[in-house]
């Protein structure tokens, strides 16, 4: 076990667990668990220099800063994952009235989500407990992530994902040969049957918002704003990080990030981060627009497959990802996230439903004066527009059919 992890918090009521003590969430209350690290010792062994001077074009540069020590398999997917590009794209800028925008792409992940931050973790954390087979429910992308981070390194993995998820993250399950499974019913249904596989046959469950070390993946995302905007760009204001949110264990993660940055004295300011949901899928919206943390489920049905929930697992610490950084959530409609998909894509970035909700949310908190074109702002792309290529093409239209000839050709130009 590495030093640097030093136990668990439980977000609801506190108490505080040793490494060993427990493996998911608070037996008490079921409240999420936040790791805690040894931030003392992380100062003195490791510095700013150390990190922006690594080599290492992944997430683990930030070993440092993560719950888990190097899972080696150097020359696999699993070194691969993170580090991500930050666009900022000027056609952009321009067309919203922006002085600043950044697109950080998570398509450009090995398997093309941001998940595989998470995924990396967890695999590279069942190699240390020495667990056999890693289980997830997964509408997709966190299903395809960990079977290609399992698939890196030879791990046995489960995934149990709703038949109605789009056909090609079903094909990228079983591409990895993990041992799939759709289930007749929501993701939530499959979420359930997770855990009660994962206790049954004392498999290692990844599920989001439900193991800790989910998040700890996730915040890497922040650690990579930090270098590739905070530490680098001029900012006269805080930045404005707009994020999709489903379970609400990316928004969590990512403001745990910035949080371990503060606490070790390497963060100025810290960011504002805005939730965007869909109007179809939005409990925590719903929590965060009532001033509570209660999560109330609710009966999803926005095409954003990635962020279609009716019980979010991680509900009161994204809540708290906007409420504890003066930032806030926004609610869009499915035809805007539609739109987005055309949006970024006029500036090369091809994003998925979920993916592109931070662009609708942003066109939205402009028009409504939440922030305004001085604010810097950063968008998360979650996900690549091939995974849901069904939704793609509702953002565009049909390419024309002509004849092989340069009369046809012509007469379709002068149309």
């Amino acid at each position: 076990m590495t030093k640097k992890f030093v136990g668990y918090q439980c977000s609801l009521c506190g108490k505080q667990y040793g490494p060993e003590e427990v493996t998911y969430v608070c037996p008490d209350d079921g409240g999420n668990l936040n790791v805690v690290l040894d931030y003392e010792g992380i100062k003195k062994n490791c510095s700013i220099e150390d990190i922006t001077s690594s080599r290492d074009t992944s997430i683990w540069r930030y070993l440092p800063l993560l719950p888990v020590d190097d899972p080696g398999c150097e020359g696999t997917p699993l070194r691969a994952a993170g580090w991500t590009p930050t666009y900022a794209p000027p056609a952009m800028r321009k067309e919203l009235g922006m002085k600043q925008l950044w697109v950080k792409d998570e398509g450009r992940q090995a398997t093309a989500s941001f998940k595989d931050r998470a995924s990396a973790v967890v695999v590279a954390r069942a190699r240390e407990i020495g667990a056999e087979v890693v289980v997830t429910a997964s509408t997709g992308n966190a299903g395809a992530a960990l079977a290609g981070m399992s698939a890196a390194v030879g791990q046995k993995d489960v995934i149990f994902a709703p038949k109605s998820a789009p056909p090609a993250k079903i094909a990228q399950l079983l591409v990895f040969g993990a041992q799939v499974m759709l289930v007749d019913g929501t993701y939530d249904n499959a979420f359930d049957l997770t855990i009660e596989a994962s206790e049954a046959f004392g498999w290692y469950c990844r599920n989001t918002g439900y193991n800790p070390f989910t998040a700890e993946g996730k915040k890497t995302a922040a650690f990579e704003i930090w270098e590739q905007v905070l530490l680098v760009e001029e900012l006269d204001k805080p930045l404005c990080v707009f994020v999709s949110v489903g379970d609400g264990n990316i928004i969590s993660g990512i403001h745990k990030g910035f949080k371990d940055l503060k606490e070790l004295g390497w963060l100025k300011q810290m960011p504002r981060i805005f939730g965007i949901q869909s109007e179809g899928s939005a409990a925590i919206a719903n929590a965060y627009l009532a001033g509570t943390e209660e999560i109330e489920a609710v009966s999803a049905t926005t095409l954003a497959d990635s962020i279609s929930v009716d019980l979010p697992r991680d509900g009161v610490r994204a809540v708290r990802a906007a409420t504890e950084t003066n930032g806030a959530y926004i609610l869009v409609t499915d035809d805007e996230i539609i739109k987005g998909i055309a949006a970024l894509g006029k500036v090369g970035i091809f994003a998925e439903p979920a993916g592109s909700t931070s662009y609708a949310g942003l066109v939205k908190a402009l028009e409504t004066g939440q922030i305004t074109g001085d604010d810097p702002v950063l968008l998360m792309n979650t996900g690549s527009g091939l995974k849901d290529v069904k939704s793609a093409m509702k953002s565009v239209e049909e390419a024309p059919i002509i004849k092989p000839s340069m009369e046809a050709l012509q007469a379709y130009l002068d149309k």
